[in-house]
């Protein structure tokens, strides 16, 4: 947004600059509409910020305390036997959830019902300085390294996806529909 509004401004700028040159008083006018249209745009973007901020702070948010309550994702120790012999499935095995780029963890397989619950939420999730993924606070990758907290639905606009390990795509869809449950015979009555 603020490329785009600092953009207009040299546009109205340059405008500007041409009226005085040209005494074009048609310059001035557009000049004086561009950066009409800056300002409205700053003011559009506060108040959806303001919203979303708003919106955060009205919102329950899910403890991560509450999350470690959960059973951990399982995970085989040893080898397969099945996939141990050649042509035993006919297909490639499909890499496990510590594998991915280096020691990043693989992305979760969310479900399209999760990604558009989760897609909403403000619950807060963690993320790595330059890693791709978000995580739950509970889960082992990030446990001992700086982390940040962000709502879920921003770290998924930022264009974080969610992690394997912990899987909290899954986990928060889960929460969010337990909650929403719980609160239904409440609202008919």
């Amino acid at each position: 947004m603020l490329i785009i509004v600092l953009v207009l401004v040299l546009v109205a700028f340059g405008l500007l600059v041409g009226a005085l040159t040209t005494a074009n008083t048609l310059f001035a006018w557009i000049s004086v509409a561009v950066s009409v249209a800056a300002a409205a745009i700053l003011v559009v973007d506060w108040v959806r910020s303001r919203r979303t901020r708003s919106a955060a702070r009205s919102a329950p948010a899910v403890a991560d305390d509450h999350l470690d309550d959960e059973p951990e994702p399982v995970v085989a120790a040893g080898p397969d036997p099945a996939r141990d012999e050649p042509g035993a499935t006919g297909a490639e095995p499909e890499p496990g959830p510590a594998e991915g780029a280096g020691d990043e963890p693989a992305e979760e397989a969310t479900d399209a019902a999760d990604l558009l619950v989760v897609s909403d939420l403000d619950a807060e999730v963690r993320v790595l300085d330059e890693r791709p993924r978000y995580h739950l606070g509970r889960c082992s990758f990030i446990s001992g390294k700086p982390s940040l907290t962000l709502p879920v639905a921003e770290a998924r606009q930022l264009g974080f996806t969610p992690c394997a390990l912990c899987t909290p795509d899954a986990v928060l869809a889960a929460r969010h529909r337990e909650g929403r449950s719980a609160e239904q015979p409440h609202e008919a009555g």
